[in-house]
Order: C-alpha cells, then sequence, then structure tokens
C-alpha cells in the first residue's frame, strides 16, 4: 500500500521493549510506529532484519509479546560461565549486558545493600538495563515478614534503595519467602501493607498452603504480582494479580534443583503461558535461575528465541552456547544428581568448587588444617583462614579471597574443598547434601562470626 505525503501521517512510535524510563532503546531493537494512511491506521514494525506493515485491527496479540517482556538470569557472577557463555574471566556484567537487558541481583538476599553499591552496580548498566532486586533474608526469612520485628531492616533495605528508585531501572523487588505454611506468618497483609509506595512488588511462595482465592485476592488488593515459577515443589500456576508479570525458572532437578538444563520442549511449553501474562499485564520480568555450568543464559536465550526476540547479538551468542554444549558432557548433569544422592563426597565437592578449585584444595597440606565438630557447628582453619559452619542457622563464614567473589553464587572455594575432605566422612556429606538440597536456606558470609 502506498500513500502520498500529505495523506500519511505519524502517530505515534515507541521501541517494542517495555521501556521503564525515556532513554534510548538499545541498538537493534525493532520500533512500532502508528500510521494513519488515506484514513487507515496501520502499524509499522522495523528492525535490522524484517519490517511489516499491517491493520492494526489484524494484529493478533501474540505478535505483540515480545513489546513487553524481559527476560534475563538471576545473577551474572559466575566462574563457570566462562567458556560456555563468557569469553574472558574480566568485565563479566558489561559481557552479560551486550546479551540480555534485564537481570535478578540475589546478593541482596544475602546481606543488606549499601546505598554505594546499588549505585555504582546501576551507573554501569546500560542506560535501558533494568534490575530486579531480592528482598533480604534478614527480613523475609528470619524475622518472617512481621513487620514490627523487621522494621529496622525494612527501614534500612529500602534507604539504601533511595538513589535508585527513579532511574528508571528498577524492575521489581522479589519478596520470596520461607518454606512456611499460612498459618505460621498470619501477619502476611500486614506485612504488604506496611511496604513503601512507589515501587514494583512480586511475592514468591514456597509452600501449597499459600495458592488459594485468598492470597491471590489479598495480592489483588495490593497490585502485587504473584510470582510464577517452574520448580518442583509448586505447580506454574499462571495467576494475575498485578499489572506486571514476574516468572522464575528454578530447575527441575531433584537434588538441587538449579542444576537442571531445560530442554527446548520444555521451554516451548512456557510459551502459551507467558502469551498468556502478557496480554494481561503490561510487563513481563522472568528469571532464570539454573545457574550451574552455564544452562541458565542458554535457556534464557533459548526463550528470547522462542518468543523471536533474537537480535544478532543474541543470536551469535545462542550459536554460540549450542555448539558448545552440543559438544559437553550429556551425563555431566545426570552424575552429579547422582553424587549428591549416594553421597559421593569428592564428586559432590566438584560440583560445587569446580574442577580447578577441587583440585587446588586437594594440593593443600593436611597439616594446615585443623577442624572440630561441636554438636551443631563445626570450626576450624585451612591455612590462616577462619572456617565456621552453624548448622543449626544454616550459615557459613570463611574470611578468604576467593571465598568473597562466591558467596552469591554459593560456590566453593579450594579452602572449603579441603576442610570438608578432612572432616569425619559422615558429618561431610550430610552437611554437603543439607547445603546442596536446600541451597535458599543456607547463608554463605564473607568474614568470621566473631
Amino acid at each position: 500500500m502506498r500513500a502520498s505525503p500529505a495523506s500519511r501521517h505519524l502517530l505515534w512510535s515507541a521501541p517494542t521493549c517495555t521501556q521503564l524510563d525515556r532513554s534510548r532503546p538499545p541498538q537493534g531493537t525493532p520500533r512500532l510506529i502508528v500510521m494513519m494512511i488515506n484514513g487507515d491506521a496501520l502499524l509499522f514494525v522495523t528492525s535490522k532484519s524484517k519490517s511489516f506493515l499491517a491493520p492494526i485491527a489484524s494484529l493478533s496479540k501474540s505478535s505483540m509479546l515480545f513489546a513487553r517482556v524481559y527476560i534475563g538470569t538471576s545473577g551474572w557472577d559466575y566462574e563457570d560461565w566462562i567458556g560456555p557463555f563468557y569469553s574472558r574471566e574480566t568485565g563479566l556484567f558489561s559481557q552479560y549486558a551486550r546479551v540480555f537487558n534485564t537481570a535478578e541481583v540475589n546478593s541482596t538476599f544475602y546481606a543488606l545493600p549499601t546505598r554505594r553499591f546499588l549505585e555504582s552496580l546501576f551507573q554501569a548498566a546500560p542506560r535501558n538495563f533494568v534490575f530486579s532486586l531480592k528482598m533480604y533474608r534478614g527480613i523475609t526469612h528470619k524475622k518472617l515478614l512481621n513487620p514490627k520485628l523487621a522494621e529496622q531492616e525494612l527501614e534500612l533495605f529500602f534507604k539504601s534503595l533511595e538513589p535508585v528508585r527513579t532511574t528508571g531501572k528498577l524492575g521489581a523487588i522479589l519478596i520470596q519467602l520461607p518454606p512456611r505454611g499460612v498459618k505460621e506468618i498470619p501477619w502476611f497483609r500486614d506485612f504488604l501493607e506496611a511496604l513503601p509506595k512507589g515501587y514494583r512488588y512480586a511475592v514468591e511462595f514456597r509452600d501449597t498452603s499459600w495458592l488459594t482465592k485468598e492470597t491471590y485476592r489479598t495480592l489483588s488488593d495490593l497490585s502485587i504480582a504473584y510470582t510464577t515459577v517452574d520448580e518442583p515443589l509448586l505447580p506454574p500456576e499462571i495467576v494475575v494479580t498485578s499489572d506486571f508479570s514476574y516468572v522464575r525458572w528454578h530447575g527441575r532437578g531433584e537434588r538441587p534443583w538449579y542444576y537442571y538444563h531445560y530442554t527446548i520442549e520444555e521451554l516451548r511449553e512456557w510459551v502459551p503461558r507467558l502469551q498468556k501474562l502478557t496480554e494481561n499485564t503490561r510487563l513481563l520480568l522472568g528469571y532464570f535461575n539454573n545457574h550451574f555450568r552455564g544452562f541458565a543464559p542458554h535457556n534464557a536465550l533459548q526463550m528470547l528465541a522462542l518468543l523471536g526476540m533474537l537480535d544478532r547479538e543474541r543470536r551469535e551468542m545462542l550459536e554460540r552456547m549450542d555448539k558448545y554444549f552440543s559438544s559437553a558432557p550429556r551425563n555431566e548433569l545426570e552424575r552429579a544428581q547422582r553424587a549428591v544422592a549416594s553421597g559421593d563426597l569428592e564428586t559432590i565437592l566438584k560440583v560445587l568448587a569446580g574442577e580447578k578449585r577441587f583440585a587446588r584444595g586437594l594440593e593443600i597440606d593436611d597439616r594446615e588444617v585443623s577442624l572440630e565438630v561441636l554438636g551443631d557447628s563445626v570450626k576450624g582453619r585451612v591455612k590462616n583462614y577462619v572456617i565456621d559452619i552453624d548448622v543449626k542457622d544454616k550459615r557459613i563464614y570463611h574470611d578468604c579471597e576467593d571465598w568473597k567473589k562466591q558467596v552469591e553464587s554459593k560456590r566453593f572455594c579450594k579452602h572449603m574443598v579441603k576442610f570438608f575432605l578432612k572432616m569425619p566422612r559422615e558429618v561431610a556429606v550430610k552437611l554437603l547434601v543439607d547445603i546442596v538440597s536446600n541451597a535458599d536456606e543456607w547463608e554463605f558470609a564473607a568474614g568470621t562470626s566473631e
């Protein structure tokens, strides 16, 4: 259809990604242009790869799916992504942000974030990048969302968000509940009502007793998103309770869930679910949490491909990762899962530390290790570094520099490898199975307990 300049009028133009601020869209992002041509409203979609013109009435909602979806991963600072995803060991976030435009920050769950940390992080991100932050576990797990008991932690948490609140880069705050039933947190609604206004909130449940009409009504009343999950514990319920939706793919492994590589068939099942969510919300934030071995970025890219959201950078990365995984040992996942189930100490440690750190741990002299098992704790030293494992509170303290880099991803350093190898084998295996099976409940802390 052709039109003379006099009969063509531009009504509206916008990037196809949902902009949370007024920044310029990333290079290569398709654009939507609404035009009046000879009295008809038409939508012109243009990108580097293709362009088309269609009457607005004829466009299906599925063709608009990519216009409001952000998909990324939970965290990005993982050493075992070097190779399958990262091409070099430095500048991991800058490499990540060239491919994805959103990430879920897990470190805010394990420790209260500082204003300086968040300011630095948000400034390092491209202008169109969106972060979602996981609420501090001291509020959700230790104080069980009791608004009175967690008053101080809530104040500190939100005070740290003030510098980034209006940057346009803050997606949502994820409130992940501990694996407790609805009767154990009777003040749930009071907590939600006490939250500061002006933020997007999403709630993730870890117990089926919460999946009720009353719960959904509470979330709807307060416009808080129900978090749809893919995991062994809860069904992938599609429930819309806000003007945005939140999805987390944890994996379908047994021990742990996260050590899982989705097949393309399993991901394809999610396309109609995501379409349903986007038909009823203005924005979808989705994150893959199966971070082991680079599975998360690979599955995230595969999902973006299924949704037709690949630009050249993403397509090239997906092709590279497909090639990598096609040549990788296919039985690695099954071997790791069997190791945890059977209590194979060395193999579990290799999964948690990686082959290189495990090998370095073996090189440490036995005489440089001291430890003592005292009821609900295991304490000791490896070389000059302190290790303190509090079994009751599920917390591990250690003070080496490499450990500090691994606390967010919950990976072991060489000292931790040696420490577990020197423990009584039965104690070590029992501890490792608990750590791997209940990873979200364990805190890896940098420093000492004193």
